[in-house]
């Protein structure tokens, strides 16, 4: 089963970047993932229909940390 990962910034552009880097390296090691992105705005509407097991927050959004591990 892959692992599910999810990450949030402000706008969702900058991490597709990183989502793409990531998927390679998890790819390169062997690894089942499954990586998106998102916008921190939709992040909760995502979280509830994916159920990832790994959020990672942008920079520009970790203020918002303690809203998500609330729910």
């Amino acid at each position: 089963m892959a692992t599910k990962i999810l990450l949030a910034c402000a706008a969702g552009m900058s991490t597709s970047m990183l989502v793409a880097r990531m998927q390679k390296a998890a790819e390169a090691d062997g690894v089942d993932t499954q990586i998106n992105a998102t916008s921190a705005a939709e992040a909760n509407e995502v979280i509830d229909k994916e159920h990832p097991d790994i959020l990672l927050l942008g920079p520009q959004v970790r203020y918002m940390e303690p809203d998500f591990k609330k729910s």
